[in-house]
């Protein structure tokens, strides 16, 4: 058995045997000579050479490929997996025909090469897998019924995949993994390759669609804090486990000095023991390797490999060997009771493991001793952060009675008339605008001559902003646009049969929330402080999330709220925190959760805050001939800390509205042609096109605008306009005074 350092267990302490006291184990390796010849397996091979118990044969290419089995060499213990090119049908013959003992079952490894067998296996075996579905096609791009393809998720027969999910090739030979993204995250794909270089996946921000060339299994994508781990089994009872940083992260490999990818142990919890014994019997591969995903306090199996060894690891190298040894000599040789032995040599450290493991990820004490001698031990280290500099938040509120927005309502909240909706998705945000477009009036009367009309003119430039909004850019993202209805009266309609009656809304408030987008120089702060934080917290630590103490990196997590820019800024914080590279948005997705609840200020908050607005505005509209009172001040110290409030803000406030009055005039100037343009399109003409693909994500599209929060194209000084006008307005309505 392995303890929990992952260190072999010797129940019999005995002396090596010596040569000639009995006839020699007979091993054969079967396998290709690429891997019979690797360093992991040479190094393993070398440790039962030197027991002294076993005749090694390694068949070579030629005799796997070209000799028939029955000139393959005689052996007694038979070490057989597949590998490219590798001829496993033949093998299958030869141990039908000489019956050699199997570490690695022959017909069960047929399983490995196709990933709808591999989770069908571990499903009938009780083993934990992600949730999945699976699409099927006799040929690519054949129309498949009962699936469908919407922007955040794909359907197979019923069984919905939300977005972030993993997409598979069925071919468990098809390494080619994508993940796709929601646009509430700024959408997106990763695509995870085998190891170029430094490089293990790349991310394709205008991607945003599967792929319809073959079978696929669509998983459901399980966030693990940035961390792999792969775990390798040598037997039922023995299991070493090792991690590394995740290619959905940043896809950069993180090596060692002499170009080694860097990973380092985990202990296995007993039920992780349990998986992996559990997958060595089920698939009859006593070598085996297979990933565990460790996510939200539970353990995964997927994507399971024969013959799967540790790189660079005398330490498992050794109990390998010993593991073997016991499991061949007990299949050929019982009467020697053997298990697990001593080594018959003696350990040499690898240098490898002193510099990269030792001096990285040592166990060093935090334990010190207080001023009345009691221990102390650093438990946790929690850092609140503020989001980083970003575009100005902006809220639209309007009330309306339009049937085509009631109607929308409805059609999002479920059909509850009591209910709001929340309109955030790229296909929501599309259809509220398809139904803006329709009621934005084409043609602006003069100057209005009643305050019904000056109330329909208002409605209507709020309508007009509105759409301005949301087609700003081109492009859709909730993490930064949503739109708020929330019904506000009620009737009751008769249904034309049975004379029921049914309950209609009648009004609602709509509320468009933009802006708030993490800028350039935001992102750029939340890096930097990340690095910083590092630097101060975990000096000579290194960098990167593997580099961290030990005691550190098997626990960090990081919440945001939803909002886009506490996102994003928890996103660029990790990067310079990890020593990340790439966009933001699988670093989000990897290891940002969303925790609202955790974040949100006092339940009270909504009704101190209109307090608050309430003393402002009284102080600031009190008559320049009563000052500041000393009670008040008392009140509100905040306000003489600032540096006071002057004497004359009720005149200071009417100068800021002119002077914005004239900035919203100059900046009405910069899109003139444009207003022009619009004023002059007649009542019966069909609107401008609106590139609807664009917007949905489904073309290509200006990415670093759009993800800095810049508008592309003209409509960004329609925008302008937009904002500055609404500014205008709030500070001051003139028909109210």
């Amino acid at each position: 058995m392995v303890n929990g350092e992952g260190e072999v267990e010797r129940e019999h302490e005995q002396e090596p045997q010596q040569p000639g006291m009995f006839k020699k184990v007979v091993l054969g390796v079967c396998v290709m000579e690429k891997k019979a010849l690797s360093g992991p397996m040479a190094q393993i091979l070398d440790r039962l050479r030197m027991f002294g118990e076993f005749e090694i044969i390694i068949f070579g290419d030629h005799v796997v490929l070209h000799e028939p089995v029955e000139k393959w060499p005689l052996c007694d213990c038979l070490i057989a997996f597949y590998s490219t090119g590798y001829p496993l049908d033949k093998a299958e013959a030869y141990a039908a025909l000489r019956k050699p003992y199997l570490i690695n079952q022959l017909k069960l490894q047929h399983l490995l090469h196709d990933r709808r067998k591999v989770y069908a296996r571990l499903e009938e075996f009780g083993i934990p897998t992600p949730n999945y579905a699976l699409v099927s096609r006799n040929f690519p791009y054949e129309e498949v019924e009962n699936f469908v393809e919407e922007e955040d998720y794909v359907e197979i027969h019923g069984k919905r995949i939300l977005k972030p999910f993993v997409e598979k090739p069925v071919d468990g030979d098809n390494h080619s993994v994508m993940i796709y993204y929601p646009s509430s995250a700024g959408g997106g794909m990763k695509e995870l390759f085998r190891k170029v270089g430094n490089r293990s996946s790349e991310f394709r921000p205008n991607i945003r669609r599967v792929r319809r060339s073959g079978s696929y299994i669509y998983e459901e994508f399980m966030p693990t804090g940035g961390t792999d781990v792969k775990v390798y089994t040598v037997g039922p009872e023995y299991a070493h486990a090792e991690a590394r940083k995740s290619p959905v992260v940043d896809g950069v490999v993180m090596r060692s000095a002499d170009g080694k990818e860097v990973r380092y142990p985990v202990l296995l919890t007993p039920a992780e023991k349990q998986m992996a014994r559990d997958v060595c019997v089920a698939f009859g591969q006593g070598v085996c390797g297979f990933d565990l995903l460790r996510s939200q306090g539970r353990s995964y199996v997927c994507d399971v490999n024969g013959w799967s060894f540790v790189k660079n690891s005398y330490k498992y190298y050794d109990d390998a060997a010993c593991v073997l040894r016991a499991m061949f000599l007990e299949a050929r040789a019982p009467h020697l009771n053997v298990k697990l032995s001593c080594l018959p040599w003696t350990r040499v450290e690898q240098p490898l493991e002193a510099e990269d493991g030792n001096s990285i990820f040592k166990q060093e004490s935090s334990t010190r001793t207080g001023t009345f001698g009691r221990s102390e031990e650093l438990r946790c280290v929690i850092a609140v952060l503020r989001h980083g500099d970003r575009t100005p938040k902006q809220k639209v509120k309007m009330r309306v009675t339009q049937d085509r927005l009631l109607s929308l309502m409805l059609k999002y909240n479920g059909g509850r008339p009591r209910s709001e909706a929340k309109l955030k998705s790229a296909v929501q945000l599309q259809d509220f605008l398809d139904a803006t477009r329709m009621l934005v009036p084409r043609t602006r009367s003069g100057k209005e001559s009643s305050d019904s009309e000056a109330e329909a003119w208002e409605h209507a430039e709020k309508l007009r902003h509105v759409k301005a909004v949301l087609e700003e850019g081109g492009h859709f993202s909730g993490i930064y646009r949503k739109v708020q209805l929330k019904p506000l009266k009620w009737t009751k309609v008769p249904m034309e049969e049975d004379d029921v009656e049914e309950e209609r809304p009648i009004e609602a408030l709509m509320v468009l929330k933009y802006g708030g987008v993490l800028t350039h120089a935001g992102r750029k702060q939340a890096e930097e402080l990340g690095r910083s934080f590092r630097n101060g917290m975990y000096p000579g630590e290194g960098t990167g999330l593997l580099r961290l103490h030990s005691t550190y990196r098997h626990d960090l997590k990081i919440y945001s709220s939803d909002e886009g820019r506490v996102q994003m800024s928890a996103a660029a914080f990790a990067k310079g925190l990890l020593d990340l590279e790439g966009q933001l948005t699988p670093i989000l997705v990897s290891l940002v959760s969303k925790d609202s609840p955790m974040l949100d200020g006092l339940e009270t908050a909504s009704i101190e805050m209109e307090e608050a607005k309430t003393k402002l505005y009284e102080v600031t509209t009190l008559s320049e001939k009563q000052p500041l009172s000393s009670s008040l001040k008392s009140e509100m110290p905040w306000m003489v800390d600032g540096g006071g409030m002057p004497e004359n803000s009720l005149e200071l406030m009417k100068k800021l509205v002119e002077l914005t009055r004239i900035v919203t005039a100059q900046v009405k100037l910069l899109c003139k042609a444009e207003e022009e343009r619009l004023a002059s399109t007649a009542l019966n003409e069909e609107l401008p096109p609106y590139d609807q693909a664009r917007a949905l994500g489904k073309t290509n599209m200006d990415v670093d605008r759009i993800a800095a929060g810049l508008p592309c194209g003209s409509e960004g000084f329609l925008l302008m306009f937009a904002r500055w006008k609404k500014l205008e307005r709030d500070i001051y309505n003139e028909r109210k005074e």
